[in-house]
């Protein structure tokens, strides 16, 4: 005799935000692992959603630039309760991570300068480049799939690295060859066989692709409605720091570079930082190209989405604009945070009742594959932007100034992530230990 499954009844509000709150601390690993944690919470354990459903939301999030793992919590948050929902999960997604990077941030500027801590920093600098190229390696596996994949992706290195093509015209670009492209390569679509497994796979769960989702569609009032709110939003912070924080100019440049930022992160936090590096290094000068690396290891060690790391480059923006100024510092983490994220919340509560109604449309994923085939590119050219830091730390290229201790970290380190699969957190601790043992040792010696 086959017995019924329990129906699963929605989730209160309070649980859900408990789920939510705990997320933000919990949610180390990078979007992949935070993905994962959200699928076997929410599908597997919970059964909140299903998996076709989930993957539905994923698929969107993916299309979008900024952090999709944070989206795709506020779009679920959506799903399950509206707008407070998709606000309550988003917000609790980043804002642990903000408070835990201020609180590095304000180390680092105050005892960072010691030697010991610096030597931390050289056990994790090269620990992070190999995390970087393993990056780029498994965006590679699944993203290049064709030779105009492979193309895009060598185009998109060589535009970035000895060009200089900035980084949202390799994106716009990359739009335009998917577009163009689009029909001579096809998006597979699904079996009839597959489809009907997909769908006997649904029962009993609370949200499923049949579920109805109340003021879906398109609504012209409400899209007004939500544009001139996320326009209020823009400008409201903006206009309080004008009245009654000094220097405007400076935090106009801030908001302005941290939102365009915001709007052109596709393919997560790798493939936007070359952007924010060579634009916040070299011509804003807000920090240094090794404070830019430091602030990648520190946002590594967080919890929450590592596009955060931008939060530290504002940190940096504010502390130096304002002769170290720690309470400057602290307000222009705060600020790029704000600026970093509103895109993405617009983007999901905007687009999720319209998206709703598209669950199965195969262009969009084309246009998604040539656009991440250009980010490989990009993350590869981070990898080197970075890896040259590490291992010329001189500035000079050759075999004269490498530095051999971070060359062999960074080849142990890839050894230990790729061939071992030790976790990352695990390693990035390790690497720390290792560095300053490194230190002691060097000190000894001496």
């Amino acid at each position: 005799m086959t017995t019924l499954a329990t129906p699963i009844s929605k989730p209160t509000f309070a649980e859900a935000l408990r789920f939510w709150l705990k997320l933000g601390f919990i949610s180390f690993g990078g979007p992949a692992g935070q993905i994962a944690i959200m699928h076997t919470v929410l599908v597997e354990e919970k059964r909140w959603i299903s998996d076709a459903k989930f993957l539905h939301a994923l698929n969107y999030c993916m299309l979008l630039p900024g952090p999709e793992a944070q989206q795709l919590a506020t779009y679920i948050g959506w799903l399950l309760h509206g707008t407070r929902g998709g606000l309550a999960a988003g917000i609790l997604f980043v804002l642990p991570s903000a408070f835990i990077l201020l609180a590095l941030s304000l180390l680092y500027v105050t005892v960072g300068k010691l030697a010991a801590l610096q030597g931390v920093f050289g056990g994790l600098k090269p620990a992070v480049v190999a995390i970087i190229l393993l990056a780029v390696l498994k965006i590679g596996q699944k993203s290049l799939l064709t030779p105009l994949h492979y193309a895009v992706a060598a185009a998109s290195f060589v535009s970035i690295f000895w060009l200089h093509v900035p980084f949202p015209l390799l994106i716009l670009g990359a739009a335009v060859v998917a577009l163009l492209a689009r029909k001579f390569f096809p998006a597979p679509t699904a079996t009839a066989s597959a489809q009907a497994q997909a769908t006997k796979q649904e029962d009993n769960y609370f949200l499923t692709t049949r579920t109805v989702v109340p003021g879906t569609g398109f609504s012209l009032p409400r899209l007004l409605r939500q544009f001139a709110t996320a326009v209020g939003l823009w400008l409201l912070p903006l206009g309080m720091l004008y009245l009654c924080v000094p220097e405007f100019p400076f935090w106009r440049t801030l908001s302005s570079f941290f939102t365009q930022a915001a709007l052109v992160t596709f393919g997560g936090a790798y493939a936007v930082l070359p952007h924010v590096a060579q634009v916040s290094v070299e011509k804003l000068q807000w920090l240094t190209q090794g404070q830019m690396l430091d602030g990648l290891a520190l946002g590594e060690t967080t919890p929450g989405p590592l596009i955060m790391v931008l939060a530290f480059v504002g940190f940096m923006g504010g502390y130096t604009h304002f002769g170290g100024s720690l309470g400057m510092g602290a307000l222009a983490l705060f600020t790029t945070s704000y600026y970093t994220f509103l895109p993405s919340f617009i983007f999901i509560l905007m687009g999720a009742p319209l998206i709703e109604r598209t669950q199965h449309n195969t262009q969009l994923k084309a246009v998604l594959g040539v656009i991440t085939a250009a980010v490989v590119g990009v993350v590869l050219n981070l990898a080197v932007y970075l890896g040259q830091a590490v291992l010329f730390p001189a500035g000079r290229l050759g075999v004269a100034f490498l530095h051999w201790p971070s060359l062999v970290w960074l080849l142990v380190s890839l050894g230990a992530l790729y061939r071992f699969k030790v976790n990352m957190i695990l390693w990035i601790g390790i690497s720390a230990a290792v560095g300053l043992l490194y230190y002691g040792l060097s000190a000894f010696s001496l």
